[in-house]
């Protein structure tokens, strides 16, 4: 009888272990309340992602410029090094879905007959005081970018960041 009560107890704390993860993979994203895109564009390093296989090939220095348009929408141009030392980059555009915060963007990289195809959710999550890094993410919680203006990170910066995303769910062992 302690046997089978052992392992119930065993399967009580296995099934809430896994009940904590999924509790926090259904809380809804929060971004931040307001982005002022003209102090948001221009370059940012990424200091830490979760691994992805859009940038499987990059070793190292990777960066987004962000540049806006005329009518509205953002260039974005990524760059990164590859093993062999060369730059890759990679052309998209951003598009604003929420203009009353612009936290929330999607973003295309694949563009066929002058048609743009394959939006990416890119939401702000959290922004420093002086716009100095950035986090971002998706609804899914599949990707996520901590950004920085400078190549290298404070560490205060660095934990605020990670704060961040632990209370938006993430789990931040995942990032590299």
């Amino acid at each position: 009888m302690a046997q089978y009560r052992c392992i119930r107890m065993s399967l009580m704390v296995l099934l809430f272990g896994m009940a904590i993860p999924m509790a926090q993979d259904n809380q809804a994203l929060t971004t931040v309340s307001s982005v002022d895109l003209s102090r948001y564009v221009g370059r940012w390093h990424e200091i830490a992602k979760i691994p992805n296989r859009f940038q499987k090939k990059c070793v190292g220095d990777t960066t987004a410029e962000y540049s806006l348009r005329p009518d509205g929408q953002i260039d974005v141009l990524n760059s990164c090094r590859v093993a062999d030392g060369t730059i890759d980059t990679a052309r998209g555009v951003a598009k604003i879905v929420d203009r009353q915060t612009n936290a929330r963007l999607k973003v295309s990289f694949v563009q066929f007959l002058g048609m743009r195809l394959f939006w990416g959710d890119y939401w702000i999550l959290g922004l420093g005081d002086n716009y100095e890094y950035a986090v971002i993410g998706t609804p899914g919680r599949k990707y996520g970018w901590i950004l920085s203006r400078t190549p290298q990170m404070s560490q205060e910066n660095l934990e605020k960041a990670r704060q961040i995303l632990r209370q938006q769910g993430y789990r931040v062992e995942s990032f590299q």
